[in-house]
């Protein structure tokens, strides 16, 4: 076909769509709409819904899990700590105030700590860098939080490692210190 045919063979091909498309498209039986199976609360939150659900979510609560030790992962790889949240409540820019209880290696400290809470899209992450802990040190830390878990990085001035676990609210049935399972999760063969 020549370069003339191909664009005469075009101009009609569109023509025709055009012309037979709303045609075609008003002749078409009418499509249902799929069900609606998400729930409303699904939809994307505003920052402000964010904000107000991560201060009910942890405003009361404890976190309830393991930290370990770089380097000290053969002597006992897990260790028990509870931090319990009385109170967080959004200050100015990204800084929010933790009133908390820091139960850890066998300390126990209520210290109130102004801390920067950034967001990855609809997950707070508390970043702490060099901050001073009356009574625990000082310490960097960045630690994420979903659902109802947590898990992040700690570092202090001679160490650091990894901490995770449950976000407990006091109605759910065991607020122990301690978690119920020590033991890591059993690697999958």
């Amino acid at each position: 076909m020549s370069t003339a045919s191909q664009y005469l063979h075009r101009v009609c091909l569109t023509l025709a769509v055009a012309i037979g498309l709303p045609e075609m498209l008003s002749a078409a039986p009418p499509v249902a709409e799929p069900a609606n199976t998400t729930p409303a609360a699904s939809a994307t939150p505003t920052q402000e819904e964010l904000f107000k659900q991560f201060e009910e979510k942890l405003s009361g609560a404890q976190l309830v899990g393991y930290f370990t030790e770089s380097g000290k992962e053969s002597d006992n790889p897990l260790k028990a700590d509870k931090y319990t949240i009385e109170k967080v409540k959004k200050l100015k820019d990204d800084f929010w105030l933790f009133e908390a209880r820091i139960q850890y290696d066998g300390k126990d400290t209520k210290v109130p700590m102004p801390l920067e809470v950034k967001w990855a899209g609809d997950t707070p992450v508390v970043t702490l860098t060099k901050v001073f802990v009356p009574g625990l040190g000082t310490f960097t830390a960045r630690v994420l939080f979903y659902g109802d878990e947590y898990a992040g990085t700690w570092s202090a001035a001679d160490h650091g490692g990894h901490m995770f676990g449950k976000i407990v609210r006091p109605d759910a049935e065991s607020t122990d210190d301690k978690p119920t399972d020590p033991s890591p999760p059993a690697a999958a063969n």
